[in-house]
């Protein structure tokens, strides 16, 4: 396979995949638009009967914690796809497919967010008794705005986004590096286990140091670890059906014991110990072991068109739904809206929310990337020929 193919071959996408991201950005959203009316003072905590308000609007973080999982899963299967082996990995290569995948709305992102700032406009200046414009852009560009937002407190909605991007591309950033000199593959489950035992040992240690507690490396960066490990597993072990229906049972029943039962976990003793994380994160890593086997896959494929749409353009969705949010939230505002219709605001602002989302992906994020692969696939095919040619 030529060096072209090998980076542009990429596994099937899984419903199962999709689904399961679809599902987080949304509770994503969800906690952010709800977010915003509690620390305006509304009275929407009755807006829901409690058990499920607190599945759908306070799951957020645990939502970001199931991306970093599945970010850790499907970087690690499309790699060993890619180039057969994790050591074989195209540092360079890598990087470019990442930069062609990240940049184009990240850094569309940050020149909106500059515009903004610039012009004075409530909700996006950075207060400069935290940062400068300059830090704060240096910051995203170089993934530790979660370590300037930790040592300095919160930056703007929009802003603050991007303090799991910065946990995730740092990650990826030595992901290849460590693949490459370690050499074998299965010496890369050391610093895979090692993240993971350290990530609960870390969370207790920072307990109340918001927003630190949440927003660092080590209190994160586990998720990634159990999602490569899963990939790898998956790709190596090929676990037969059975077991993969196994892991599909379990993997479901510790996510819903986390965002439907959290009271059950808390006095358990888990959420004390950091562990109630480590279980979120265990129960994503076994659910997408299992569909990417084929169990539940079918399932999951009727009817969740619209849900596996949502996840497949989740990154736009992300980065973009704070300005929905922070809008329509001075929308209403001014608007003297009545508090009876703040649920059918709620279900606006979703709606407008992933919306948005869709145009940037569809008309700026998925053309941008395809345009950047083909261009650097194209050099390299013409350099290639060049040195070829007889003299």
């Amino acid at each position: 396979m030529t060096r072209e193919a090998r980076e542009e071959a990429v596994p099937p996408r899984y419903a199962g995949i999709d689904v399961l991201r679809g599902i987080a950005v949304l509770l994503v959203v969800l906690h952010h638009i709800h977010l915003r009316f509690v620390l305006e003072h509304y009275p929407v905590q009755a807006l829901l009967p409690k058990p499920l308000g607190r599945v759908l609007f306070w799951s957020g973080y645990y939502a970001v914690l199931m991306f970093f999982v599945i970010s850790g899963f499907v970087i690690t299967n499309v790699s060993l796809r890619r180039w057969s082996s994790l050591p074989q990995i195209d540092v360079l290569a890598f990087y470019r497919l990442r930069a062609a995948r990240i940049a184009p709305c990240l850094l569309l992102l940050l020149t909106v967010l500059s515009i903004l700032h610039l012009s004075g406009l409530r909700d996006y200046v950075i207060d400069a008794r935290q940062a400068s414009l300059g830090r704060a852009v240096f910051a995203a560009l170089t993934f530790h705005l979660n370590w300037l937002e930790g040592t300095r407190g919160y930056l703007p909605g929009c802003w603050d986004v991007l303090w799991s991007l910065s946990i995730e591309e740092a990650f990826y950033f030595l992901f290849p590096v460590v693949c490459v000199v370690l050499r074998r593959e299965v010496l890369l489950l050391v610093p895979a286990i090692a993240l993971i035992v350290l990530g609960p040992v870390y969370r207790v240690a920072t307990a109340g140091d918001a927003p630190w507690e949440e927003y660092a490396y080590l209190a994160c960066t586990d998720g990634l670890a159990f999602g490569c490990i899963a990939a790898w597993l998956h790709v190596r072990l090929a676990p037969r059906a059975p077991w993969l229906r196994g892991a599909l049972a379990g993997g479901s029943a510790a996510l819903l014991a986390v965002l439907v039962f959290r009271g059950s976990v808390r006095d358990a003793g888990l959420m004390a110990r950091g562990t109630d994380v480590t279980l979120l994160e265990l129960g994503t890593a076994l659910v997408l072991l299992a569909c990417a086997g084929g169990i539940g896959e079918r399932a999951l494929s009727r009817g969740t068109a619209w849900l596996r749409a949502v996840g497949a353009m989740s990154y736009e969705i992300y980065l973009t739904h704070m300005f929905v949010v922070l809008g329509a939230m001075r929308w209403f505002e001014a608007s003297g809206a009545s508090i009876a219709s703040i649920g059918l605001w709620y279900a606006g602002m979703l709606a407008a929310s992933l919306c948005l989302g869709y145009l940037v992906w569809t008309y700026y994020s998925a053309p941008a990337n395809y345009a950047l692969r083909r261009m650097r696939l194209a050099r390299d095919s013409a350099a290639t020929l060049s040195a070829n040619r007889l003299p």
